[in-house]
Order: structure tokens, then C-alpha cells, then sequence
């Protein structure tokens, strides 16, 4: 029996499984085992390797954006418009065939957007090149997710599924369990909290299934099954991910609102270009970009080049950036903005910046 045909019986299996208290540990056991032969998939080990070359490319600007969606719901179309790059359109299914890097300019930014032939239903097995398009979209910084507003939440439930059974999760964050292996020992079992979605004879279970049995794990959060699965394969991809429902004048006004009003959801026309403004503000909220502008003493500051960093960014960082031995010949630094009491504030290295922040370097 091959990796596929198992994938399917234990996915019928979990599906025909009432989840009750008798069977929850035969349900861990179960989603373990499809975690570990997905991963095979993943890694091209559970089947025929597929002839021909990928179609990633090489990782440029400031963030890398994968435009992931059905075929035929407008993502070439949206290329085409928010960035210089021109990619195929027609009304037919599958007119991108290979992945198509564009490149916005925003803010002084430049964000890479990659436009990924449209995914089937199936494509985590292989289906439509679809392991090359996930391959691609887990080097991204984002997904932007589109959907035709007429049939999106079919289309999102699907997607959804196929991202998440490659390792791809979308808007969360990595659990807070941790999880070490060791030579010898045993396995030893802690939480700082109660847990009641999972007991130390779950985790006994996994890890014995996974042929583990000298670990130290310790829950600091009131975690599931699979937060635990996912934390021992230790290859999941956490991404930010903002879905995009395109044709929006087609539908009513109601359910326009209805859309805009859902968690992590923005509304377009790419065809009548209603609405890119914002879409383009959320992908930088999302991306938790800054920009850093700097000054020269006795000069104005330069807004004409920021140098762009992510969200926590430091003053060592921003040296860095300029140049790598820089942060070493720092006496300190000074700095205009919001992250400042201030201004300009004396800092140190560790300072936190904000966004558009100015600062001024002070070498020893």
C-alpha cells in the first residue's frame, strides 16, 4: 500500500471516529501517523519524484508575498495592476503555468509578489504541481489568499485544508511547549498550567509513535493534540495570512460588508481597481514593516531612502544594515520618533524602533 492510499484510510478512519473521552487517545495516535506520512510526502520520500525542474526564484526585496488562490479568481489580474510585471490573463482555468515574481513599491518598500499557478482540491499530494506551489509559498513572509467573493467560503475552507495538511498555518502562532530530545533518561513530562485537551498519556502515546522515548517536554500553554504533533515534526510554517475576496461588484452591498467585517479579510474589484489602496496598507500591516530614515549631524534627515526593517527591529539591527561592523564602533545613538520619550533620545543598542523613526549615529 502506498503513502497515499494510507493518507486516505486514516483520514477515513479519523472521519468515521465518534470523538469521545473512549477514544481520544486512538484519535492522537491516529493524526500522528497522518502527520508523519504527510511529511514523507512533503519531503518527496512516499512516492514517485516528479520529473522537471521547480519554478521558485530567487528571494529579493524586502518581504516575499505568495499570491495563492483558485484558478481563473483575478490573481494574474491583480499582478498585473499593483505591480510593473505583466502576467497572463484569460477567462479560462490555469493560464499561469509557472510562478511569476512581481515587485511592489510601497512606502519605500520593495515587496516581492509571487504569482502561483492556481491550486486544485488534492494539490498537497501532488495534484496540479501543487506540491511545487506549496514548496514556494513556505519561503514566503505572507500569503495573501484570493477568493472569488461569489463562491469564497467554499474556496477558503479547501484552501485552508491543503495548506494545512503540508505544514502551513495560517494567523497562529507557534505553541508554547517545549520539546528537547535526549540520549538517556526517559521521558520527562511538565506543564505550568492544568491542560484539558491533553495528558501526559497522550504525549507518551506520540512520542512512542514517533519512536521517541527519551525526551523532556515541558506545556506552557493549554495546547491540543496537534500543537503537540507539530512541535515534535519541528518543520511547521507559521505565516500571516490575509484573505482577499476579488469581484465584489457582482455581489450585494450586504454581503460585501459581511465580508469586509470577517477576521483578516479585505474586499476588491481588481477589474473596476476598488479597494487596492487598502489591500496594499493590510499587506503592510501584516508584513510588520518599518521604515528607518537616518540624519547626518548638522543635516536634515534623508526621506528619500528608508532603510526597511520588521517590527522589533533595534538600533543594532538598523547598524547592521548599514554596514555589518558599524554596530561595533557605536558610541550610541540618537533618535526622533515614537519610540522615543523624547526627542531626539540618547539610546543604546537595544532600543526598540518605531516606524519612521529618524536616527542619528554617534561613533566612539
Amino acid at each position: 500500500m502506498g503513502i497515499l492510499e494510507k493518507i486516505s484510510d486514516i483520514e477515513k478512519e479519523i472521519a468515521k471516529t465518534q470523538k469521545n473521552k473512549a477514544t481520544e487517545y486512538h484519535l492522537g495516535l491516529l493524526k500522528a501517523k497522518l502527520a508523519k506520512y504527510r511529511q514523507q510526502i512533503l519531503e518527496g520520500t512516499g512516492g514517485k519524484k516528479e520529473k522537471g525542474e521547480g519554478f521558485d526564484v530567487m528571494k529579493s526585496g524586502d518581504a516575499r508575498v505568495a499570491l495563492i488562490g483558485f484558478p481563473s479568481v483575478g490573481k494574474s489580474s491583480l499582478l498585473s495592476t499593483i505591480t510593473t510585471t505583466a502576467s497572463a490573463c484569460a477567462s479560462y482555468e490555469f493560464t499561469t503555468l509557472t510562478c511569476i515574481p512581481g515587485v511592489i513599491e510601497y512606502k519605500g518598500a520593495n515587496i516581492q509578489l509571487l504569482d502561483l499557478p492556481g491550486i486544485i482540491e488534492g494539490a498537497a499530494h501532488g495534484k496540479g504541481r501543487g506540491r511545487q506551489v506549496i514548496a514556494v509559498a513556505r519561503t514566503a513572509d505572507m500569503v495573501v489568499m484570493m477568493l472569488d467573493a461569489l463562491k469564497g467560503e467554499v474556496q477558503k475552507t479547501l484552501l485552508e485544508a491543503e495548506l494545512e495538511s503540508v505544514g502551513i498555518r495560517l494567523n497562529k502562532r507557534k505553541p508554547k511547549i517545549y520539546f528537547r530530545i535526549q540520549k538517556s533518561g526517559g521521558i520527562k513530562f511538565n506543564a505550568t498550567l492544568p491542560l484539558t485537551k491533553i495528558d501526559e498519556k497522550m504525549v507518551m502515546l506520540i512520542l512512542h509513535e514517533y519512536k521517541i522515548f527519551n525526551a523532556e517536554v515541558v506545556f506552557r500553554e493549554d495546547a491540543t493534540t496537534e500543537d503537540f504533533i507539530d512541535v515534535i515534526d519541528g518543520n511547521r510554517k507559521y505565516l500571516p495570512c490575509l484573505y482577499v475576496y476579488n469581484k465584489i461588484d457582482q455581489i450585494s452591498l450586504e454581503e460585501i460588508t459581511r465580508l469586509a467585517n470577517t477576521p483578516n479579510s479585505c474586499v476588491i474589484s481588481v477589474s473596476m481597481q476598488l479597494n487596492l489602496d487598502y489591500l496594499l496598507e493590510m499587506m503592510w500591516e501584516y508584513l510588520n514593516l518599518l521604515r528607518i530614515y537616518t540624519k547626518k549631524p548638522a543635516k536634515h534627515p534623508d526621506f528619500s531612502d528608508a532603510i526597511i526593517l520588521r517590527r522589533g527591529a533595534t538600533v543594532e539591527h538598523v547598524c547592521h544594515s548599514v554596514h555589518r561592523t558599524l554596530a561595533a564602533q557605536v558610541k550610541y545613538a540618537l533618535v526622533w520618533g515614537t519610540s522615543t520619550k523624547y526627542s531626539p533620545q540618547r539610546v543604546g543598542l537595544q532600543h526598540p524602533m518605531d516606524d519612521e523613526d529618524v536616527i542619528q549615529i554617534i561613533k566612539k
